[in-house]
């Protein structure tokens, strides 16, 4: 297992964030293993939102940007089987330690990614709408 978690680290690249004697473990785990996965997988985000979002009947797309990204927050924190997607598609880039330092706080942790998730795609609304 040990190549498979140095693969997965090179792919992801370096820690995004400061960490600092004062960050919390979450923060540690936040900018060390979170941010570098979302970073990672973006295009494949963007592209899964907007494949929800076609069939979900295009009702995003004739929003207004306000009601789109009010759309984003309420399907990632409401539509349990898509928020469970884009978790598998994060957690996927777990090394086995990492997955078992998950499993700890998992609770804050997912918590926190859906909301770093949210925050990126209501930012990339540009690139949603095309």
């Amino acid at each position: 297992m040990e190549a498979r978690d140095n693969n997965v680290l090179e792919l992801r690249g370096e820690t995004l964030g400061a960490i600092t004697n004062q960050s919390s473990a979450e923060e540690i785990f936040q900018n060390r293993t979170l941010r570098p996965i979302l970073k990672l997988q973006n295009d494949l985000f963007i592209q899964v939102f907007i494949n929800y979002a076609v069939k979900q009947k295009n009702v995003f797309f004739s929003l207004t940007p306000e009601r789109k990204m009010a759309y984003i927050e309420n399907v990632v924190h409401r539509d349990i089987k898509f928020r469970n997607s884009l978790k598998g598609m994060i957690i996927a880039f777990f090394t086995l330690e990492e997955y078992a330092e998950y499993i700890q706080i998992s609770s804050n942790l997912n918590k926190r990614m859906m909301n770093m998730l949210i925050e990126r795609l209501k930012s990339q609304l540009q690139l949603i709408e095309q």
